[in-house]
C-alpha cells in the first residue's frame, strides 16, 4: 500500500486544482455529507478558510496559494502595474482570514516572491506553477514526517490525538497522522484515542472518521476523559499537530492541547508535535507573541443548530492555546525529530524558504 492510497482510496480530495479551477472539500459538512465546493472568487476562498471549510495549517497554505491564483484571474488582461498592485492587495486580504496559522502567511509570501515583474500572463503562470509546487511539496513533506516518526509507534501502544492531525488538514497524509498511517501500513497493532475537540468537534467529526476509514483501530473520547484514560495506563504517547511553533519551541495548536500536555507531563507520557519546517516561525521568539484567534460565541453555545446555552450567556472562544516548550518531548519534522533544547536546534535545522520573512 503506497502513502497515496490512504488519501486517494479512503478520503475525498481536500484540495483540487484542475483546468484553472479550485475545488475545496467542505469539512464543516463531514462526516455526514461529502461536499466539494468550487471556489469562484477570492472572497469565497477567504470565507472557506475563515469558516473552517478548509482547515489545518498546511492545507490552509495550499488553499491560499491556489486562492491567490483564483483572485488574479480577472486581472490577466490588465497592465502589469495594475496586476501587481492587485496581487499584493489580494494576498493581504487572504492573509487576514486566520491569524494563527503561519503557513497561510508563509505560502502567500512565497507566491509574491515568485511573481516577478514581466508580462501579466507570465506572472500569472508563475503563480500557478508556484502554487502547484507548494501543493506537491506538502505531499512529500507529509510522507517524510511519517518516516521520521514511524518508529515511535510501537506494538500495543495507546496513542492519544487532539483535533484533526491528518490528511484532511494537509495536501498529503497529514502531519501527526503520518506516523500512524505508516505504522499501520507496516502492520503495527496499536490503539488510537481521538479526543472530540470542543467546541467544533474536529476530533470526532474528522480525525476519528478519517482514521476509521483508513482501517486504524480508533476510539473516540470526550476531551474531559483524557485524564481518566491516562490514569488507567491506556496512553503511552500523545501526538498532535500545530499551527505555529515559536523559535523557542512553544507550540500553538487547537484549544485544549496545553491541558493535554500538562496531563502527559503528570503521568510521564511523551508528548510529541508534528509539523513541517514551514510551520516553525523563527521570527516569533516565544508563544506569548503568537496571535490567538478568537472565534464567534455561537460555536460554544451549541452545535449543528442545536442551542445548549442561554442566548444571554457571555462566551470566550479562543481557537488555540500555547503549549510551553518545557512540556514538549519532541517536534517531528520532515528533517527528523527535533528534541530539547529547541531554540538552538530549530535554528540549526532551518533552511530558509523562498520567502519566509517580511510584510505582505
Amino acid at each position: 500500500m503506497s502513502e497515496h492510497s490512504f488519501t486517494d482510496s479512503h478520503l475525498p480530495p481536500v484540495i483540487q486544482w484542475q483546468n484553472e479551477r479550485l475545488t475545496l472539500l467542505d469539512q464543516t459538512q463531514l462526516p455526514h455529507e461529502v461536499v466539494l465546493e468550487e471556489q469562484q472568487s477570492v472572497e469565497q476562498v477567504w470565507e472557506s478558510i475563515r469558516q473552517l471549510k478548509v482547515r489545518g495549517a498546511p492545507a490552509i497554505g495550499v488553499a491560499a496559494a491556489y486562492g491567490l491564483c483564483v483572485a488574479m484571474q480577472p486581472f490577466r488582461s490588465e497592465p502589469v502595474e495594475r496586476f501587481l498592485s492587485a496581487l499584493h492587495e489580494k494576498a493581504g486580504y487572504l492573509d487576514s482570514s486566520r491569524p494563527t496559522a503561519i503557513n497561510l502567511h508563509w505560502a502567500l509570501q512565497r507566491m509574491l516572491a515568485a511573481a516577478g515583474s514581466d508580462s501579466t500572463e507570465a506572472i500569472y503562470q508563475r503563480l500557478v506553477s508556484e502554487a502547484e509546487a507548494i501543493d506537491r511539496e506538502d505531499r512529500e513533506l507529509c510522507h517524510q514526517i511519517g518516516v521520521a516518526g514511524v518508529e515511535l509507534i510501537q506494538p500495543g501502544m495507546g496513542v492519544l490525538t487532539h483535533c484533526n492531525l491528518r490528511a484532511l488538514a494537509t495536501a498529503g497524509i497529514g502531519t501527526a497522522s503520518a506516523p500512524l498511517y505508516l505504522a499501520h501500513q507496516r502492520g503495527v497493532k496499536f490503539q488510537v484515542y481521538s479526543g472530540e475537540t470542543r467546541p467544533l468537534l474536529q476530533g470526532a467529526r474528522l480525525t476519528a472518521w478519517e482514521l476509521q476509514r483508513a482501517g486504524l483501530d480508533v476510539q473516540l473520547i470526550t476531551d474531559s476523559m483524557a485524564a481518566h484514560i491516562m490514569a488507567g495506563g491506556h496512553i503511552q504517547m500523545v501526538i498532535v499537530g500545530t499551527d505555529r511553533v515559536a523559535a523557542n519551541g512553544d507550540v500553538a495548536n487547537k484549544i485544549g492541547t496545553h491541558g493535554l500536555a500538562i496531563l502527559a507531563k503528570h503521568f510521564g507520557i511523551p508528548f510529541y508535535v508534528a509539523c513541517p519546517y514551514s510551520t516553525i516561525d523563527l521570527n516569533t521568539a516565544t508563544g506569548a507573541e503568537i496571535p490567538i484567534e478568537e472565534r464567534e460565541p455561537h460555536e460554544v453555545k451549541g452545535f449543528a443548530g442545536a442551542q445548549a446555552a442561554a442566548e444571554s450567556i457571555k462566551v470566550r472562544n479562543p481557537a488555540f492555546d500555547v503549549t510551553p516548550h518545557e512540556l514538549v518531548t519532541g517536534i517531528i519534522t520532515e528533517r527528523g525529530i527535533v528534541t530539547p533544547p529547541f531554540a538552538g536546534r530549530l535554528h540549526a535545522g532551518r533552511e530558509t524558504p523562498k520567502s519566509q520573512t517580511g510584510p505582505l
